[in-house]
């Protein structure tokens, strides 16, 4: 078991575990849990972080997944991605809302505010976009650090708590691996000193 390990909850997304691979590329322990997961089990790891995956259901949908209380209440930072995100407005207090269209495919984001998650990323870049949903207002305090000419909040942040509209796991996306390492040591904190089998 490593030292440091970053939790990646999932609520249903086909890429749930790319994102869990993609964590251990960057030489970090991850472990890919229901969303459902009681904080002891979660504890249990020694968590440096918390990554929300995508999924195919919609905030305000009767039953939708939800994150239990720890996730926001912990102290550790987040990385929401899609649905993630969209979960991460709605229990903020923001507020989500169906999109015009559905958007699927190639998109062009640009950055628009500073954020440790995008360090040493130009200010465009091309990403990969999967929702039906966006977010129609920002929770309290949260700022928008990129656009897009359909996602109008393509990513946000408060603090240590970020979310992505788009997929930086997939190869899709232009420094989606930059992203995500940036999560991981220059927010999280962690390390990199984990390899298969230790």
């Amino acid at each position: 078991m490593s030292s440091e390990a970053v939790v990646v909850i999932d609520f249903g997304s086909q890429y749930s575990q790319l994102i869990a691979r993609r964590i251990r590329e960057c030489r970090v322990y991850c472990e890919l849990v229901p969303a459902d997961t009681p904080w002891a089990e979660v504890a249990a790891l020694n968590p440096r972080g918390v990554i929300l995956s995508g999924g195919p259901a919609s905030v305000y949908e009767p039953g939708s997944p939800r994150a239990e209380s720890y996730v926001f209440e912990s102290g550790l930072p987040v990385l929401a991605i899609c649905y993630g995100m969209q979960l991460l407005a709605h229990e903020q207090g923001g507020s989500v809302e169906p999109a015009a269209a559905r958007e699927y495919g190639h998109a062009v984001v640009e950055l628009i505010d500073d954020s440790p998650l995008f360090a040493d990323l130009p200010r465009q870049f091309r990403v990969w976009m999967s929702h039906g949903d966006r977010i129609a207002v920002l929770p309290p305090g949260y700022r928008v650090l990129a656009r897009s000419a359909n996602s109008p909040v393509a990513a946000m942040g408060r603090d240590q708590l970020i979310g992505l509209q788009f997929h930086p796991e997939v190869v899709h996306t232009q420094f989606g691996k930059d992203i995500l390492r940036n999560f991981l040591y220059r927010i999280c904190d962690c390390h990199g000193d984990w390899t298969p089998g230790s």
